[in-house]
């Protein structure tokens, strides 16, 4: 039987790109998958699209822009409404935006999209996915940490945001690899693994929204990128493969744990970064180690 056979598999940022293949290729293996996105038509589309194509009828839907808090809060209800267990958690929305835009909680729109969406989900759920282990817990991070910093002093880049995004976008990076590395550690001894992933520059949309010479540029990076199917692996992989059971605090490229950056593993940071994330969240019974 397949690893993912009948098990209940999240995946944020799913109605395009890399998700999108991520969710279809959970839907070949059996698996309930449940996509989630941020236009209710679009996501609806997707999740019959994924049906039809991985012959699967246990495809559903949720909606959310996951840079709104509240947003993430009410995802989280409307899971546990519908769901009574969670195995596998792939927190893969992401976005880069060229000039700094501020939320509707008035957070620099990547930090808030790319982490701290990502941080308060996951610990909404978190109760869920600890009593369906052994669980698994997967956050798609970007080689794109390389060379940045958690500046705590400026972590909504109102001082500094960077040409194009890029800076803001791999702080952002650099916080999925830091938060999975201390959720491991406070996971410890319960069945479930939290791992990070590159999954390599895929030939996507991504960026490419942002329009002008950005945009431009973005589409013929992606001429030279992987393809999302080459993408997903190592997502698939960690998501499902007897291989990795019981491996956590990791960070993954091509199926293989490799080194991220000196700043990532900073655990006085780690432990930092997971406070204030708790404090902008609103999260108030943190998990502890």
């Amino acid at each position: 039987m397949n690893a993912l056979n009948r098990k209940v598999v999240l995946v944020t940022g799913a109605t395009s790109g890399l998700g999108k293949v991520v969710a279809l290729e959970l839907a070949k293996t059996g698996a309930a998958v449940v996509i989630v996105g941020r236009d209710a038509a679009k996501t609806r589309m997707t999740a019959r699209e994924i049906e039809e194509q991985g012959g699967n009828s246990s495809v559903g839907g949720l909606v959310a822009e996951l840079s709104s808090m509240a947003e993430v809060r009410r995802l989280a209800t409307d899971f546990r409404t519908r769901y009574s267990r969670l195995d596998v958690l792939i927190n893969n929305v992401g976005a880069i935006f060229a000039r700094r835009q501020v939320t509707v909680d008035g957070y620099e729109r990547t930090f808030a999209l790319n982490h701290l969406g990502q941080f308060l989900l996951t610990n909404l759920l978190l109760d869920v996915v600890r009593a369906s282990a052994p669980s698994r817990i997967v956050n798609v991070s970007s080689g794109s940490h390389v060379g940045a910093k958690i500046d705590f002093d400026d972590l909504q880049g109102q001082r500094r945001y960077g040409i194009g995004g890029g800076r803001a976008y791999g702080q952002s990076k650099l916080a999925n690899i830091m938060f999975t590395y201390e959720l491991a550690r406070r996971l410890a001894g319960t069945g479930v693994t939290a791992n990070a992933l590159h999954p390599g520059t895929v030939a996507t949309t991504f960026g490419e929204s942002n329009g002008g010479l950005m945009g431009l540029g973005m589409k013929l990076f992606h001429r030279w990128a992987i393809s999302p199917e080459e993408g997903a692996d190592t997502i698939m992989y960690l998501a499902s493969s007897p291989e990795v059971e019981g491996i956590t605090g990791l960070y993954w490229e091509k199926r293989q744990p490799i080194t991220s950056s000196p700043a990532s593993h900073d655990e006085s940071a780690q432990k930092r970064l997971w406070e204030v994330s708790a404090k902008l969240t609103g999260v108030t019974a943190p998990v502890h180690v």
